[in-house]
């Protein structure tokens, strides 16, 4: 079974955020849909070992921040590369407080969509929450991030608690005289092809030439933690 197939079906790039016991916490997630249009509902997919998941069930409300293509790699690894329960994932990054008390991201989102938990389906290793829309908007015109466009010009790398993770997605081969390296701690690969213009890397640097002040724009993970790709 080739799993690849299953990643033809289009997604977005959000982050999921909640609350409890005035505590924030927010995800990278990819499953957000909508169910029906009056009233306005919506569902998403959650693994159960996230901590973001604990705080849906506890206090029964999320929020959903579209972002943006020109969202920076180092906010997805802010959110999908690193734990709240060893970080404050909202220390540093503008938000405000929805109308349920969810997080809001206002940097880098399209638009936003606060939500009460109206019913939950357990399905083994995610629980997926249906939530009726209480309040949105729109916060830019910018064309919000496909899940293609984050993998193939951002270079970006499922966490392995995505729905759509695929463990043989970090075997990235090589491709004539381009050689590129692997981050051990989240699986992004640097291409020297593509750079990383977000920090200000252009296209055609080798990894060699990277300065040693670079790290991983996703994780944070300094170039001593990549390993060249085979």
């Amino acid at each position: 079974m080739n799993k690849k197939a299953i990643q033809k079906i289009s997604y977005g790039v959000y982050i999921i955020s909640s609350k409890s016991n005035g505590k924030l916490n927010g995800q990278i997630a990819n499953t957000v849909f909508q169910i029906t249009s009056e009233p306005p509902t919506v569902a998403i997919s959650i693994n159960k070992e996230n901590l973001t998941h604990d705080y849906i069930v506890k206090s029964k409300v999320f929020s959903v921040s579209v972002l943006s293509k020109s969202a920076p790699m180092s906010l997805i690894g802010q959110f999908g590369f690193k734990s709240g329960r060893d970080v404050d994932k909202f220390q540093n990054i503008n938000y405000k407080i929805s109308n349920t008390g969810a997080p809001i991201i206002l940097d880098n989102t399209v638009s936003y969509l606060d939500c009460e938990v109206i019913s939950a389906q357990d399905v083994g290793t995610h629980t997926v929450f249906i939530g009726k829309i209480v309040d949105c908007d729109v916060l830019s015109n910018e064309e919000p991030m496909s899940y293609a466009y984050y993998h193939e010009v951002k270079g970006g790398k499922s966490p392995k608690t995505a729905p759509t993770y695929i463990q043989q997605e970090d075997n990235t081969k090589n491709q004539g005289k381009s050689e590129k390296f692997l981050c051990k701690v989240c699986g992004y690969v640097y291409d020297p092809e593509k750079g990383d213009p977000d920090n200000g890397i252009k296209p055609g640097t080798a990894f060699d030439e990277l300065p040693d002040t670079w790290v991983c724009p996703i994780c944070g993970a300094p170039k001593s933690e990549f390993e060249k790709t085979s």
